[in-house]
């Protein structure tokens, strides 16, 4: 019954569904991988197989796959109030309470939330928020937003655009202008020999005011980073750098935007990545581990600099021309606010702590590998950069497809992980337990054996 299930599914797949971030002409002729349940930290696909979800997902299922809270909040909110909007001043208690919880936890101080449905329309929004804000304050000029090579921050056409990975550009025309992008802080890949960190943060935070400079710092109106990269590689930014960075956007009056859609909420060992990492924001989104992928909603925090220009500037025209149909959805609120109540409720914060340590060992015990580059982490988020000569830094040939052989490997040892080029990215959910760590690398250490064998 399953084969026959899966085939159903199979063919019906290829015949009506375009994949997101997927070699379609290839896809045609493959077997999807079809999920029907999940129960956990684990998976199960529509032929009984079950797997170690390494990636929670899409860095987003923070609390496994099977949380009761979050099911009941959701099924009670779908029975009370299905469908409302935030326009016209209308709104919802549940939209009203998981605010006023934002703003409470933000790691800076914060004066009103907008809510949008990814992370994506979360950075999209921000950029019209900057755009907003310094027509309000008389700065018409002052637009372009600076973001970093393989950054990743959404596919909206504004978010794409910030995003500093050329395959999202290529061929849709992006990015638009007045997004500009600066160099990759990746200390492995991009440092000069014998360079330290604190001296390569340094010559980016220097690279960054040369830019504005060479821009006009009078036309330069915000920077956007994610505390760790996720998609380009799982990128922890090297010693010192945010704080060199955030003095020269300090000096020329430069808005920070932190993305935080994929280190918000524990993913780092803080609640926010800008905690970890010392980010002061004016503008903060988050969405993913909000909700624990369990509904679609993102947040935009701005501090009450941002929120005072726009709310003036909005009296002048008659309304803030900005909103979706879905922000604020009174379902998708009330799971992300039961979801951040799990986050207290259970100490998850606390628990994240516990088991990183563990989790920063296992994976870091791959340094030295003869296939492993670099390792890099923090929290529950890592990745293994693969190369071919690991003492010479030069990568396998990218017609080998190393990192995703090893993804389609670890697939077969039941274990999700995440190739990006030939860095593969763990991040399980939070409530990953030790035992369930240890298994993780048990079923990746067969799958880089199965990688060895096939190079023989």
């Amino acid at each position: 019954m399953t084969a026959t299930l899966h085939a159903e599914h199979a063919a019906a797949d290829i015949a009506a569904h375009l994949h997101s971030f997927t070699n379609l002409a290839a896809h045609a002729q493959s077997d999807p991988l079809v999920i029907q349940r999940g129960d956990g930290i684990y998976v199960e696909d529509d032929q009984g197989r079950r797997y170690l979800e390494g990636m929670s997902g899409l860095w987003c299922a923070s609390l496994g796959f099977s949380n009761a809270r979050l099911a009941k909040a959701g099924s009670d909110a779908l029975h009370g109030l299905p469908y409302y909007h935030t326009f016209n001043g209308r709104s919802n208690p549940a939209a009203i309470a998981l605010a006023e919880k934002l703003l409470a936890m933000a790691p800076v101080p914060m004066s009103k939330v907008f809510f949008a449905n990814s992370g994506s329309e979360a950075n999209d929004s921000a950029v019209k928020l900057v755009w907003y804000y310094h027509n309000a304050i008389g700065r018409p000029a002052k637009k372009k937003i600076i973001a970093r090579t393989n950054a990743y921050h959404g596919v909206t056409v504004a978010a794409a655009s910030l995003g500093g990975l050329m395959t999202n550009h290529r061929d849709f025309d992006l990015p638009i202008d007045r997004i500009l992008h600066v160099g990759c802080p990746h200390h492995y890949r991009f440092a000069e020999a014998g360079e330290s960190e604190e001296d390569f943060a340094a010559r980016l935070a220097d690279a960054l005011e040369q830019r504005i400079l060479a821009e006009g710092p009078d036309t330069v109106g915000a920077f956007i980073a994610e505390p760790v990269m996720g998609a380009g590689g799982v990128l922890v930014p090297p010693a010192t750098y945010f704080e060199k960075v955030q003095k020269v956007l300090a000096k020329y009056d430069v808005l920070l935007i932190a993305d935080e859609v994929i280190c918000g909420f524990g993913r780092t060992g803080e609640m926010f990545g800008s905690t970890t990492f010392g980010l002061k924001p004016d503008i903060l989104t988050a969405a993913k581990a909000l909700s624990s992928g369990y509904a679609p909603i993102s947040a935009v925090m701005v501090n009450d600099k941002v929120h005072a220009a726009v709310a003036a500037n909005s009296g002048k025209i008659g309304t803030f021309g900005h909103g979706f149909t879905y922000s604020g959805h009174p379902v998708s609120s009330a799971i992300a606010l039961e979801t951040l109540r799990v986050y207290e409720d259970e100490n998850i914060l606390a628990h994240v702590q516990s088991v990183a340590p563990l989790f920063q060992q296992r994976l870091r015990a791959y340094a030295g590998h003869p296939h492993v580059g670099e390792v890099r982490g923090v929290g529950l988020i890592g990745a293994i950069e693969l190369a071919a000569d690991p003492a010479k830094r030069v990568p396998f040939d990218p017609a080998l497809k190393a990192g995703y052989r090893v993804a389609e490997f670890a697939l077969a040892e039941g274990l999700i992980i995440r190739a990006m080029g030939d860095a593969l990215a763990f991040c399980p959910p939070l409530i990953i337990t030790a035992e369930q760590i240890e298994d993780l690398f048990a079923r990746f250490g067969r799958a880089m054996q199965r990688f060895e064998a096939s190079l023989a």
